[in-house]
């Protein structure tokens, strides 16, 4: 039992590391292994490591809730007009996340746009490290579309919900690694397809699905769970079609257009 726990969490302080710039505290020193294969490959994760890893797929919603209750607190205690909380709070969102998933939106609009159709330019582009013009047209959108969506949450006294927008689009992500292939073939978001529980992510989905129906009022639960799922089949087509399958960068790019969608659902709610 103490192992068992032990190792929930060691996976949950991955996902916090690894999700967001939050402090946590190590059990014990991480461990890694190389290997003596050519110089094209990297260096090996060790299979705790490895395990860790995949299981922390598991807590991603855990702390995109965690994330959710922080950047709700914030917006609530700021003693500014709306628009301005809604700015402060969306750079609180960028610094907790280190702008973690905004890298995959502009990747992946460069690459969709430069890759002209091709699978092998485009995966060339989504490893590229620069951020071409529509990469930066991308992230203008999204921030202005969170800044004022939010700021439309703010005004119509909706922002109690805010906490259900990061949970909600991390969620997602469980939904894609079970159901769509990962194209790269080194890197973490491969690992994470290898060694996470399929059986147990389908459990987290429908036990989150269940909790969230019996805290969220029943229109913004249903109207939150269809938009959702409405972005990750759009977006889960555009990378079938391109690539295949997905790549991190693409798990970016779905972790910000659902909550830029889901912000909008909540602007969309009346006061009544």
């Amino acid at each position: 039992m103490i192992g068992f726990v032990a190792r929930q969490v060691e996976a949950l302080q991955v996902a916090v590391r690894f999700l967001t710039t939050l402090p946590t505290f190590a059990l014990k020193p991480p461990s890694t292994t190389t290997t003596t294969s050519t110089p094209s490959s990297t260096p090996e994760l060790h299979a705790d490591n490895a395990a860790a890893q995949g299981l922390s797929l598991l807590w991603y919603p855990a702390v995109g809730l965690l994330l959710g209750v922080l950047l709700t607190l914030a917006c609530s205690v700021l003693p500014l007009p709306y628009y301005l909380q809604a700015a402060l709070t969306v750079v609180l969102w960028i610094a907790l996340t280190g702008g973690l998933h905004l890298d995959g939106v502009a990747d992946c609009a460069d690459a969709w746009v430069g890759g002209l159709g091709d699978r092998e330019r485009t995966l060339l582009l989504l490893k590229d490290p620069l951020c071409g013009s529509m990469g930066v047209i991308a992230l203008i959108a999204v921030l202005a579309l969170k800044a004022t969506a939010l700021a439309a949450v703010i005004q119509i006294g909706q922002v109690m919900w805010l906490w259900s927008v990061p949970l909600l689009a991390r969620l997602s992500l469980l939904l894609l690694f079970l159901t769509t292939r990962y194209v790269r073939e080194q890197g973490l978001g491969e690992v994470l397809a290898q060694y996470f529980s399929r059986a147990w992510a389908r459990r987290v989905l429908f036990i989150m699905a269940l909790a969230l129906l019996c805290i969220l009022p029943l229109d913004l639960w249903g109207a939150s769970l269809m938009t959702a799922l409405a972005i990750f089949l759009l977006l889960r087509w555009a990378a079938m079609r391109r690539l295949g399958g997905f790549t991190g960068d693409v798990a970016g790019a779905q972790v910000e257009l659902v909550e830029v969608a889901l912000l909008l659902v909540l602007a969309s709610r009346s006061v009544a």
